[in-house]
């Protein structure tokens, strides 16, 4: 069986380890392919969670922001019309420093952008206290961000012989920044905002660094869904409210379980 058959059929956490297993060899003519249509099916999955959650979140009357003046304040948004070309563009300005990992194109291509911080501006008595709903800036304001000072930031950090020699650092840059981190939703000043991993090779998914999680950007979207869009909203400390909500929510959305990790 091909990994989208495994997959369709329910081996959502399996087929994903064993792409991560084939590191490079993920993206030969023989296996690309088929790779492709799992990650695919994975973020029509993805779309289709975030317009559940979304109509749910509306029904509980769950204040989202509904003045924008950027795209990445838009609680949802589809795929934008020029896509490809702004994709084109983020591939060729970070070419320098490495690759755009496939799993957040594909985000763009496929889901488009999401948002689901509460406004506090219209009220500041939030539903749930440091609860990390799901939120990936749109491709337009990402590209808008990846200026000359970015660049020189970049290049400076990415040629310095101490960066070079450290582990930790090469783990940390050259990164994108993708969203605010959970203190910033809630209107509280926090830490780093969450950021996509650029890699030295190509890849198919990639570190989502300074999260909680520690994790790749689609398990990231797994622990998402599993907590129907707010990653840390289950903590005990947080004291949120959350059971009818998920109680009503998680039969209805889709799985697709990725756990492996790709560096």
């Amino acid at each position: 069986m091909t990994f989208y058959d495994r997959y369709i059929s329910g081996e959502t956490k399996t087929v994903y380890d064993d792409i991560y297993k084939l590191g490079q060899d993920a993206f030969l003519a023989e296996n690309f392919t088929d790779i492709e249509k799992v990650m695919a099916e994975t973020f029509h999955r993805v779309a289709y969670n975030l317009d559940i959650i979304y109509k749910e979140l509306k029904a509980i009357n769950y204040f989202f922001k509904t003045e924008f003046k950027y795209n990445f304040e838009r609680p949802l948004i589809k795929p934008l019309p020029n896509t490809g070309h702004l994709l084109k563009t983020l591939d060729e300005t970070v070419s320098e420093f490495g690759f755009i990992p496939l799993s957040l194109k594909m985000f763009y291509e496929i889901v488009g952008a999401c948002n689901f911080a509460w406004d506090y501006e219209k009220n500041e008595e939030l539903m749930w206290n440091y609860a990390d709903p799901i939120q990936i800036c749109s491709i337009d304001d990402l590209v808008s961000t990846i200026d000359e000072d970015w660049l020189e930031e970049t290049r400076e950090m990415f040629n310095n012989s101490e960066y070079i020699n450290d582990p930790e650092a090469q783990e940390e840059y050259p990164h994108l920044e993708i969203s605010a981190d959970f203190y910033h939703k809630d209107n509280v000043s926090g830490g780093m905002p969450y950021c996509i991993k650029i890699t030295k090779t190509p890849s198919i998914d990639s570190r989502f660094l300074f999260e909680p999680h520690n994790t790749t950007f689609i398990n990231y979207l797994r622990i998402c869904f599993e907590n129907c869009g707010f990653s840390r909203i289950t903590i005990p400390e947080n004291k949120n409210n959350y059971q009818a909500f998920f109680q009503k929510v998680k039969p209805l959305l889709k799985k697709f379980n990725p756990i492996g990790v790709w560096n």
